[in-house]
């Protein structure tokens, strides 16, 4: 019988960012390669997308792909992507 080897699967990622504060009705969905923003008010839904793109062009600048970030540096680009 023939030995099969099976290649490692590559790891995956996807961001995903909740809003848990609309008030208004609206639906609102942000999608892309890597990441999903879902709900939120206007302004939380915002700043939520915005800090997510700040988040993967720094970690184009680090030269580093979501899959291969560890969580806390991931944490870190994060909390310093985010708007004040």
């Amino acid at each position: 019988m023939k030995k099969i080897t099976r290649r490692p699967k590559a790891k995956s990622a996807h961001l995903l960012g909740v809003g848990l504060d609309n008030e208004d009705g609206h639906k609102r969905l942000t999608t892309a390669a890597e990441f999903t923003i879902v709900g939120g008010s206007d302004e939380t839904h915002g700043r939520m997308t915005e800090t997510v793109i700040k988040t993967f062009e720094e970690l184009k600048t680090r030269g580093k792909k979501l899959q291969a970030v560890e969580a806390q540096e991931l944490a870190e680009i994060i909390h310093k992507s985010t708007p004040r």
